[in-house]
C-alpha cells in the first residue's frame, strides 16, 4: 500500500537488476551516454541521483527476508507525522513491542537491532533511552526481519534500513513549531536542493517536555522529568560522473533526561548516612546525559555488470549518569553511582553485485570496525563487617577505571540464482569474527528460496545461521573485589562474574503473500529460533545503562499476520503477532542475580523478561477529496511484558494487556504564500488508558514504568 504500511515490498529485489537494466535500454535512466561536465554540458544531477539510487539498492537486496516498509507518505500521514520519535514508528510494523526508555523488542528478542543509513550499517552506541535519529531525516524506513541474506550480520534481529531525504528528493524545505501537553516544543525545519552536480540536505530539531523517561507512577504529571533533546543532521553528495558519485552523511544528538521518581516512598535497607535514616524519594535528583554523533563518507561507484559502494564510517557515543545528592541512592539501593562511560568505533563497509549471467547475481561485502571503549566510576557505599552490618554512617569511595579496544572483521559471498521464471534461490555465507573482552568466531551458511507462480501469489522459505557478538559498548568490567564487606556486595552475594560470549543461532523461516483483491493484501509469516548462549540484557542498578549476560539455551517461535487495504481515499492496515521465547542457565554477568535465581533458572526454562505473548497494531486513514483534510488514527495492544509475582519464578507472570489510541487531524491551508501552510493536531492515547510497560520486577529490571497519559499536540508547517 502507498499510503500506509507496505508488508514484503522488497521480498522480489532479485527482479531489480532486469529493471534497471530495461530502464537503461529504453533510455528513462541514461547511462554512459548521459551528459557529462566535458564540453561545457552540465550534468543531469537529478536524473544521475535517481540511477545511482537504483544501483545502490539492488547491491543489498532482501530477498527472502521479510520487509515492513514505511515510505514519506506513511510516516507523514501517522499521528506525530514526521515529529514522532522514530521507535514509536516502528511499533506500527507486525511483532515491534514497546519496552521502556525507547526500546524496541522484535520477535521477542532483546535488543539486536542493526541501523543503516543509505546501506551504511552504524556501530552501536551506548543508546538507552531516547533516539539519536530524527524520523524526518528519512524518506522511506523498513524493518527487515525473518531469515537475513548474507550481508546482514552481527545484529540479525531486525535491520533498520533507513533511505534518508536528498535534496533531489526532497527539494525546498519547511519550518515547523509544534508543542503542546507536557510543556513539549518541537521546534524543526529542513531544507534540501542542488547547486550544479552538488545535491545536499539538512534538518535539525529541539524538543523539550515533561516525559523524557516513562512515568515510574500512574500519574498524568511525573516528578522530575524533564528532558532536553537537540539532534541535527546533513547529507551533502557530489556526482563525480555519470557512473559515480561521493556522498558525506553527518549526525548529531545530544540528550539530557531527569530521572523521575515515585513520591512517598522510604528506604528499606535499614542504613544510615551521615546520620540520616531516611529520605524523601520525592527529592532524589538523578540526572543522565547522552551524546551520539557519526559520519559517514561512501563512494558509490557502477560500471556495466558491477555496482559497489565503499564507505568509512564512524560514531562517538558516551553517557553520562550523576545521583545528585548521593544520600538518596545510598539510603534506597545501598550505592550512589557517578557513571561515565563512552564508546569510539569507527571502520570501512565495502558492498558490490556482479550480474555475472543472466541468471545469476553474485554478491560480495566485507566490514571491518574497531571500537574503544574507557568507562570510569566513582561509588559511595557504606563499610560492613561480615554480617553485613554497616560499621560506619560515613560512606566511602571507591574508583574504578579502565578501557578496551575491541576489533571486528566479517566477509559475506553469496549467489542469486533465478531457476526457472518463477523460482530463485539466494545462498551464500558470512564469516564474522571478533575480539573484544573475549575472541570468537564463526562461517554463517545462510539460503532463501522465493517462489511466484503468480503476480498476486508469492511463497518463501528461509534458514539462516546467526552469529552475534555481546555489545561490546555495554559490556562491563567492574571490579567486583574492591566492593567487598560494603553496602554494595552485601555477604552471600553471587559474586561470580564470567565474561559475556556470542550468541550463535539457527534461525527459520516460512511465509507466504497473497492479493486477495485489487488493493487488499494479506500476508503470513512464521519462524523458529534455536540459539545457544542467548544474549539478553538488564538494568542493573540506578543508571540507565544495561549490560548483556547469556543464558546457555534459549528458544524463540511465532506467528505474524498482516493485512492493508486501499480504495480511492480510504487505507487500512492491521497486524497480529504471536510469540514466545523462552531461556535457560545463565552463564555470564552471574553477579547480577540471586543465588536462588540462578540455581532455579539452571533447571528450569523460564520466560524472558521481554517476552511478550501477543503485539498487534493498526491504522486507518481517510482524506477528503474537497478539502484534502486527512483524519488518521492508530492503534497499539499488547498483552504484557513479564513481571515476577511474590514468591512464584522469575518472570513468571505477565502485565496486563493494553492497548494505546491515537488520533490525528492534518489541514493544508493555501495562504498563497511560497508552498503553504499544514496544520496539524494530534492526541496521543485518546482513552487516557492508564497501563504499566513494566513492574519493576523481573530480571534485570530495576524500576516501573507506565505509558503516556492523553496528551494533546498540534503543531503548524510552512513549506517552502
Amino acid at each position: 500500500m502507498t499510503n500506509g504500511l507496505r508488508a514484503t515490498a522488497r521480498r522480489f529485489s532479485f527482479l531489480l537488476p532486469f529493471a534497471f537494466a530495461n530502464l537503461l535500454a529504453a533510455g528513462v535512466v541514461p547511462a554512459q551516454e548521459a551528459p557529462t561536465s566535458e564540453g561545457g554540458v552540465s550534468l543531469d544531477v537529478n536524473v544521475i541521483a535517481k540511477q545511482l539510487d537504483i544501483a545502490r539498492q539492488q547491491i543489498q537486496p532482501s530477498l527472502g527476508a521479510t520487509v515492513y516498509d514505511f515510505g514519506l507518505q506513511a510516516i507523514e500521514t501517522q499521528p506525530q507525522g514526521d515529529n514522532q520519535p522514530l521507535n514509536r514508528l516502528l511499533l506500527q510494523a507486525p511483532g515491534v513491542a514497546q519496552d521502556s526508555f525507547g526500546q524496541l523488542h522484535v520477535r521477542n528478542d532483546h535488543a539486536n537491532l542493526q541501523f543503516r543509513i543509505n546501506g551504511v550499517q552504524l556501530p552501536e552506541g551506548i543508546n538507552v533511552f531516547g533516539q539519536a535519529l530524527q524520523t524526518r531525516l528519512a524518506d522511506s524506513v523498513a524493518l527487515i526481519t525473518g531469515s537475513l541474506p548474507a550481508q546482514y550480520g552481527l545484529r540479525t534481529t531486525g535491520v533498520i534500513d533507513i533511505q534518508t531525504k536528498t535534496g533531489t528528493l526532497a527539494p525546498g524545505g519547511s519550518a515547523t513549531m509544534y508543542g503542546g501537553q507536557q510543556t513539549t516544543l518541537q521546534p524543526s525545519a529542513e531544507w534540501g536542493g542542488t547547486v550544479g552536480q552538488i545535491d545536499y540536505y539538512a534538518t535539525g530539531e529541539y524538543l523539550r517536555n515533561a516525559e523524557g523517561i516513562e512515568n515510574p507512577a500512574p500519574t498524568f504529571n511525573a516528578i522530575y522529568d524533564n528532558s532536553y533533546q537537540p539532534k541535527g543532521f546533513a547529507y551533502v553528495s557530489g556526482v563525480i560522473d555519470p557512473t559515480s558519485r561521493l556522498t558525506a552523511i553527518l549526525g548529531a544528538s545530544r540528550s539530557q533526561y531527569q530521572i523521575p521518581q515515585v513520591a512517598g516512598q522510604s528506604p528499606m535497607l535499614g542504613l544510615t548516612v551521615n546520620g540520616t535514616s531516611d529520605f524523601p524519594s520525592a527529592a532524589i535528583n538523578e540526572n543522565q546525559r547522552q551524546i551520539n554523533n557519526f559520519s559517514i563518507l561512501a563512494w558509490q561507484k557502477r560500471l556495466e555488470d558491477i555496482d559497489f559502494q565503499i564507505a568509512g564510517f564512524s560514531r562517538y557515543s558516551r553517557v553520562y549518569f550523576s545521583p545528585g545528592d548521593p544520600t538518596g541512592d545510598i539510603l534506597f539501593n545501598g550505592i550512589a553511582q557517578t557513571a561515565h562511560r563512552q564508546n569510539w568505533a569507527s571502520g570501512v563497509q565495502g558492498d558490490g553485485a556482479w550480474r555475472a549471467l543472466l541468471d545469476h547475481t553474485v554478491r560480495s561485502g566485507f566490514y571491518i570496525q574497531r571500537e574503544r571503549s574507557p568507562f570510569n566510576t566513582t561509588s559511595n557505599v557504606l563499610p560492613t563487617d561480615q554480617n553485613g552490618v554497616q560499621t560506619t554512617d560515613q560512606p566511602l569511595t571507591i574508583f574504578d577505571s579502565g578501557s578496551k579496544t575491541g576489533w571486528i572483521y566479517s566477509y559475506y559471498l553469496q549467489d542469486e540464482w533465478k531457476i526457472i521464471p518463477p523460482l530463485t534461490v539466494n545462498f551464500g555465507a558470512r564469516y564474522d569474527q571478533f575480539a573484544e573482552f573475549v575472541s570468537e568466531r564463526q562461517l554463517s551458511p545462510r539460503v532463501n528460496l522465493v517462489w511466484q507462480p503468480s503476480d498476486e501469489t508469492s511463497f518463501k522459505v528461509g534458514y539462516s545461521r546467526y552469529f552475534t557478538p555481546p555489545p561490546f559498548e555495554l559490556v562491563p568490567s567492574p571490579t567486583l573485589a574492591l566492593f567487598a564487606n560494603t553496602t554494595a556486595l552485601p555477604p552471600g552475594s553471587v559474586t561470580l562474574d564470567s565474561t559475556p560470549k556470542a550468541e550463535r543461532a539457527h534461525y527459520f523461516d516460512a511465509g507466504a503473500s497473497q492479493i486477495i483483491l485489487p488493493g487488499l493484501k494479506a500476508d503470513i509469516d512464521a519462524y523458529y529460533k534455536l540459539a545457544s548462549d542467548l544474549i539478553d540484557e538488564g538494568q542493573f542498578g540506578a543508571p540507565i545503562i544495561f549490560f548483556p549476560f547469556n543464558y546457555q539455551k534459549g528458544w524463540v517461535k511465532g506467528v505474524e499476520f498482516s493485512l492493508s487495504y486501499e480504495l480511492d481515499n480510504w487505507s487500512f492496515y492491521g497486524n497480529l503477532a504471536a510469540s514466545q521465547e523462552l531461556a535457560k542457565n545463565i552463564i555470564s554477568g552471574q553477579f547480577n542475580f540471586s543465588a536462588d535465581d540462578l540455581a532455579l533458572i539452571a533447571n528450569h526454562a523460564i520466560h524472558t523478561d521481554h517476552d511478550q505473548t501477543y503485539t498487534s497494531s493498526a491504522g486507518i486513514k481517510y482524506k477528503v477529496p474537497t478539502t484534502n483534510t486527512l483524519f488518521s488514527a492508530d492503534l497499539t495492544f499488547a498483552s504484557g511484558l513479564r513481571t515476577t509475582q511474590p514468591g512464584g519464578p522469575p518472570n513468571g507472570a505477565a502485565l496486563p494487556s493494553y492497548e494505546q489510541v491515537n488520533l490525528s487531524v492534518v489541514q493544508p491551508i493555501d495562504t498563497g504564500f511560497l508552498k503553504g501552510m499544514e496544520f496539524r493536531f494530534d492526541i496521543i492515547n485518546l482513552l487516557d488508558q492508564i497501563y504499566q510497560i513494566r513492574s519493576g520486577t523481573g530480571l534485570g529490571v530495576f524500576a516501573p514504568q507506565f505509558g503516556p497519559r492523553r496528551t494533546i499536540l498540534a503543531g503548524l508547517t510552512q513549506r517552502f
